[in-house]
Parts: C-alpha cells; sequence; structure tokens
C-alpha cells in the first residue's frame, strides 16, 4: 500500500444531525478522524421543546440551534446541508441528493423518525403534525389563527367549531400539547376578546390505548389523566380514528362510531423511521419492522457491515426486558457515545455490546405539573416538573449558559401560566394560519 494510503485519516459520514448524529459529531472532535455530518436540515431540534413552540410560549430560536454552531469549534467536523439518498456499501460511499459522493470508512445512520399516519397518508393534507420546526411553527399560527376565525364567525355553530381543538395520541406529546392547550385558553388568553370567550375552548384528547402515558405505571397514567380533567381537557381513551376531514374527526369508542365538528386536529399519534433508514436497510440487506426501523447487532452495527453503525430512533434493538429500546433522546446520546468511543479507539465500529442505563421517563401536564419514573421512583406534582425542567435544561444544546438561562426563565412563566410572557408572535396575516387547501368558511 502506498505511504499516502497508509497515512490518510479514517473519514466517518454520520446522517443525521438530531441528538445522536450531532452527540456522535462532538464526541469524535478530538479523534484521528474526519467527520462530515450530513443533513438537510441547518439546525439541531430539541423536540421536547416543539409544543411549547407551537402554543406560543417559546420562540424558534429556543428550540432549534444551529448544526455548525454547534461544531465550529471541532476542527475535525465538517457539516453539509444536504439529503443522504443512497448507500454503495461496496465502494463505501454515502450519496447525497446532487449526486456527490461522500467516501467513508464508518458510516453512522443516525437519521431519527417523522410522522407516521399508519397508512391515511391523506390525513396529513387535513391535520396538524408536530415533528419539525415548520410544524410547530405552522400549528402555532393555525392555534392563535383559529381564536381570530372564531372571533369574526357569526354563526355559532362555525364558532364552535373553531374553538375546538382534537388532539389524537396520547402519549406525552399529545398529553403535553393538549395540557398547554388548556391553560392558554383557560388562562392566558382572558380577556383577549370581544365576541368569544376563549375559557369556552374545548380541547379533546384521543387515545385508541386503555390509558394515555402507557409507558408509565398505571398510578401515574391515572394521576396524568386526573391532571387533563383538572384543566378542562376531555381525555377520551379506547377511541380509534377512523376518518379526518377539514371539519372534524369521526372517531370508534366501544363500537360506536362518532362525529367531533372541529376545524383544528393535530396528529400526535405516530412516527415511523425517516426515508434514509430504508435506503440504508436495503443497500445493506438488512431487515426493518412496520415502523420502517432498521433492526441491528447489539454491538449498533447493521448485521454483516461492521463499518456501519446505525443508532437512535431509526433501529430497532430489544433491551434486557425483551422490549424495543424506546425512541427517546437519552438512548440516542447513549449509543452515539458507544459508537464514538470504539471509533477513537481506531475501530470501524462498535465491537462491545451496548448497554442502555434506562434513565426513566417524564412528562409535563399542565401548570408546574409532570408525572416521573425513574428506576422505580415515580414523582408527580411539583416535584415531577422540577425533575422535568432540570433534565431538559441538562440536554438543550446551543447558545452556552445564558441560553439555557433565557428558556429556563420563560419557560416557568408560561408553565405558571404568565400572559406578559406568551410569546403569541406568530406574525399573521390574514391567511398565514390556514393550511393550503383550507378555507376559512369552509
Amino acid at each position: 500500500m502506498p505511504e499516502a494510503g497508509r497515512s490518510r485519516r479514517r473519514r466517518v459520514v454520520i446522517v443525521g444531525g438530531g441528538f445522536g448524529g450531532l452527540t456522535a459529531a462532538r464526541e469524535l472532535r478530538h479523534a484521528e478522524v474526519d467527520v462530515t455530518l450530513v443533513d438537510p436540515m441547518s439546525h439541531h431540534l430539541f423536540q421536547p421543546l416543539l409544543y411549547q413552540l407551537a402554543c406560543g410560549g417559546l420562540s424558534t430560536g429556543e428550540c432549534a440551534t444551529s448544526i455548525r454552531a454547534s461544531v465550529k469549534h471541532d476542527g475535525n467536523v465538517s457539516v453539509l446541508m444536504a439529503k443522504a439518498t443512497g448507500v454503495d456499501v461496496e465502494r463505501r460511499q454515502v450519496i447525497l441528493d446532487r449526486g456527490e459522493r461522500l467516501d467513508y470508512d464508518s458510516l453512522i445512520m443516525a437519521c431519527g423518525a417523522q410522522t407516521s399516519y399508519f397508512g391515511n397518508d391523506e390525513w396529513q393534507d387535513v391535520s396538524y403534525g408536530l415533528k419539525t420546526l415548520a410544524d410547530a411553527v405552522q400549528l402555532r399560527n393555525r392555534i392563535y389563527g383559529s381564536f381570530e376565525e372564531a372571533e369574526r364567525a357569526e354563526d355559532p355553530a362555525a364558532r364552535e367549531q373553531w374553538l375546538t381543538f382534537v388532539v389524537i395520541g396520547g402519549g406525552p406529546t399529545g398529553v403535553e400539547l393538549a395540557g398547554e392547550l388548556a391553560v392558554i385558553t383557560r388562562h392566558t388568553m382572558n380577556g383577549f376578546f370581544t365576541t368569544i370567550q376563549p375559557s369556552q375552548t374545548r380541547v379533546i384528547l384521543l387515545d385508541a390505548g386503555e390509558r394515555v402515558t402507557a409507558a408509565f405505571s398505571e398510578k401515574l397514567s391515572g394521576k396524568v389523566a386526573r391532571y387533563l380533567a383538572d384543566l378542562g381537557v376531555t381525555v377520551r381513551e379506547g377511541a380509534r380514528v377512523t376518518a379526518i376531514d377539514a371539519d372534524g374527526v369521526t372517531v370508534q369508542i366501544a363500537g360506536e362510531e362518532q362525529r367531533i365538528a372541529a376545524k383544528t386536529v393535530i396528529w400526535a399519534a405516530g412516527v415511523q423511521a425517516a426515508g434514509f433508514a430504508a435506503t440504508l436497510a436495503e443497500a445493506c440487506g438488512a431487515e426493518t419492522d412496520r415502523a420502517g426501523r432498521v433492526k441491528i447487532d447489539a454491538t449498533l452495527t447493521v448485521p454483516g457491515h461492521p463499518e456501519i453503525s446505525a443508532i437512535g430512533d431509526a433501529t430497532l434493538l430489544q433491551g434486557p426486558d425483551g422490549r424495543p429500546l424506546p425512541g427517546l433522546a437519552t438512548v440516542s446520546i447513549q449509543q452515539a457515545r458507544h459508537v464514538a468511543k470504539a471509533l477513537r479507539e481506531g475501530a470501524a465500529g462498535a465491537t462491545t455490546p451496548f448497554r442502555y442505563f434506562d434513565k426513566g421517563a417524564l412528562a409535563v401536564v399542565g401548570r408546574g405539573r409532570a408525572v416521573c419514573e425513574i428506576r422505580g421512583l415515580k414523582l408527580s406534582g411539583r416535584l415531577a416538573f422540577l425533575t422535568y425542567l432540570t433534565v431538559h435544561m441538562y440536554y438543550l444544546t446551543g447558545g452556552g449558559p445564558g441560553h439555557r438561562v433565557k428558556v429556563l426563565i420563560d419557560w416557568i412563566s408560561t408553565r405558571l401560566g404568565d400572559p406578559q410572557n406568551q410569546v403569541i408572535d406568530a406574525g399573521l396575516d390574514y391567511v398565514e394560519h390556514l393550511r393550503p387547501g383550507v378555507s376559512a368558511g369552509a
């Protein structure tokens, strides 16, 4: 082998700038490798705070930070704002959307997940997701635009439709969003309007399961449901959605179909692996599950390809209890560190099994109350809320300590219902809050 070939630094390509991908890049900043991080977005998104952006409690800059800014001091890391569209496993190249090819010695797939409508993709056009920064901004415009439409509506039935918000999905995202909607309608916006009373807004949470936040114990799930009820949220469990259109939702409860008239329907019910996961699986001959997640080895490598690691929400790996590891930021971060450690030591990928340290689950429910389950310890109320704040501030990236302090101040003020700090700066034009194809007079 030529001398130049022996002295060349190893090349690592990371697809995805979420928690896993960005952590992997930062963990490799002192390694003898050249890292290229590829993501179609220029920002790293802190998804746990998206519901706050959607409800006007935080601004976009408090939920997202520049990927380039995050690695600007890491001399061996470069960033490409591009979409990875293919993998040539024989030549060890990642193919980008303009046809460029990136050579790699090690590849880390960390492309994350996207919204899944369980085969009903047409629902995407008449409902609002909450997975991206654009989703949150669009939903924020819709929420506050709905009150403006209700204020102008002359027909009581139309006014009621504009003042009805349906949230589908009883996981943490759905619960947090429904709780925050109840807070802003019953507390923050009091006295804002002449014709309508925002406190008369209906917030309905639908979940197909037997109980909301099923990842928690039955006791904590019960507390979540009670907290929501205290806020004025109507919780309907065992409610299977059968149709969504521009005027509402059809659900099946106990074998009977019911119709809920609503102009705003929010989908928080399911996710699937991002498209690059299927591309990688096909290229490697790897298996995927129904949600498109790539089945990986215990070492976090794709079977048969020790140089290709896959981490985060786009992967399927069983934990010690036999159940798949959850789609949490803590899982992605720990997996990224596991892979990066091996790469720092000169390996093409990890060769030892990954062990997940379960740090528990948290969900916030309205005005300063939350539930928290950490290694058998079950907390609720204010103490759980403070735990929730501490954990999220710890993982919030970008901007340094001042950024965290600003987010913390705005967040606490909003959670406690302070209208002075409610960021209602959606910048609405007359029709901006209306989705394409949905008319205000519909």
